[in-house]
């Protein structure tokens, strides 16, 4: 019982007289520190905050239209790049914004943000399009509704939401999240440099792609008569932002 007593009370290291060898000297861990990121061009406005959107147009329209789901099909062709942030909401998917989803994003938004080092700006109009309902209990026919709200059409690829600033991506990256899980289609948080790595991604899977049977072969062929199948969008749209094969992943 002793002994294993007397061997832990040994000292671990023990260094001989001589100088034949000696413990190696203890030192710190170096750390490898990113550099400080200067924000010398960077200028925040004189209203840094999301301005309050109005939940109908000043000019309501009269004139009832058709419910046109071409306005939230394919990809987006307007507010793809970035103006004046570095931070963004970018809209993975298709869908309409209602004025609850404005309110949420300015109030979650502006409550979060730092407005001596950080700024946002809307990238979408105000709500424009007018939907129509029917009151309830009211029987079939009679023409059409009344018109009920006002949305905002968004597509794949817009964005909708910038912020910049004094800031890095870590800082707001939690908040355009948050924001981003609300929307009523699937969303993330990116920046520039993600951005644009999620698109040379997308590029670099198309040319290493090995497969020559792809979707828009097989569609525009019509092999085994799969046309009857597919629907108009799947043609024009490849199967990637609409359609009853609708795929984000294909390549």
């Amino acid at each position: 019982m002793w002994r294993p007593l007397a061997r832990a009370s040994a000292p671990l290291l023990r260094v001989p007289l001589s100088d034949s060898w000696a413990a190696p000297p203890t030192s710190a861990g170096l750390k490898t520190l990113l550099p400080v990121p200067s924000f010398e061009g960077v200028s925040i406005p004189e209203r840094p905050k999301l301005r309050f959107v109005e939940r109908a147009p000043l000019v309501p329209k009269v004139r009832r239209e058709h419910k046109n789901l071409k306005d939230i099909r394919g990809p987006s062709t307007e507010a793809t790049e970035f103006t004046e942030g570095s931070f963004a909401i970018l809209a993975l998917g298709g869908g309409y914004l209602h004025w609850g989803h404005f309110e949420m994003m300015r109030l979650t938004i502006n409550r979060a943000m730092d407005p001596k080092n950080m700024f946002a700006i809307w990238r979408v109009p105000a709500p424009f399009k007018p939907i129509t309902r029917k009151g309830m209990g009211q029987r079939m026919g009679g023409g059409k509704g009344a018109i009920d709200h006002y949305v905002t059409p968004v597509k794949t690829g817009r964005l909708i939401v910038e912020m910049g600033g004094r800031c890095e991506f870590e800082e707001v990256r939690g908040v355009l999240n948050q924001v981003a899980h609300k929307l009523p289609f699937p969303a993330q948080a990116v920046s520039r440099e993600t951005l644009e790595k999620m698109r040379k991604d997308q590029e670099q899977r198309e040319r290493d792609n090995q497969n020559p049977w792809t979707f828009e072969r097989i569609a525009t062929a019509n092999m085994l008569g799969m046309r009857k199948f597919l629907s108009p969008y799947d043609l024009t749209q490849k199967g990637r932002y609409w359609g009853k094969f609708y795929m984000p992943e294909r390549v």
